[in-house]
């Protein structure tokens, strides 16, 4: 393996009752707390608690075994959110291992305190919210 840039654009953010509109496509995802404003149609994200990665994200957030710990850590008062960028194998995992690493979320345990990958920087674009949008990351095993 060697060095290599990889560029994620993202999309959202879809809330709980509209996740049903998140791609059926191969990529990476975050799960987020945020609050929306029903008046002027937005939403502000105030928390990243979980990144992941599928062949269907949208199968496998609707699925996903760690929604109860999600909402363990979303107040009361907020809701959970999600964004998600397109990628295929071989990088997704290698993508969503260097988001993990550099921006370790509460729920995720794999990737925080390790990466199984050669130097991998990451440009990210669009709905970034909490998110590093320009990050190298270096193998640490």
């Amino acid at each position: 393996m060697a060095a290599k840039t990889i560029y994620l654009a993202f999309d959202g953010y879809w809330r709980e009752k509209n996740m049903g509109d998140i791609p059926k496509e191969s990529g990476v995802y975050c799960v987020y707390e945020c609050t929306h404003d029903p008046k002027e149609g937005t939403v502000s994200i105030s928390k990243l608690i979980y990144i992941g990665e599928a062949e269907d994200v949208s199968k496998r957030i609707s699925n996903h075994e760690k929604w109860p710990l999600w909402r363990k850590h979303c107040s009361a008062s907020c809701q959970i959110c999600f964004s998600f960028a397109p990628i295929k194998s071989p990088d997704r995992q290698r993508s969503e291992a260097a988001l993990i690493y550099k921006h370790k979320p509460p729920v995720n345990d794999e990737y925080k305190d390790k990466f199984p990958f050669d130097e991998t920087t990451m440009r990210l674009s669009g709905r970034t919210a909490l998110l590093n949008e320009n990050f190298t990351v270096y193998r640490k095993d």
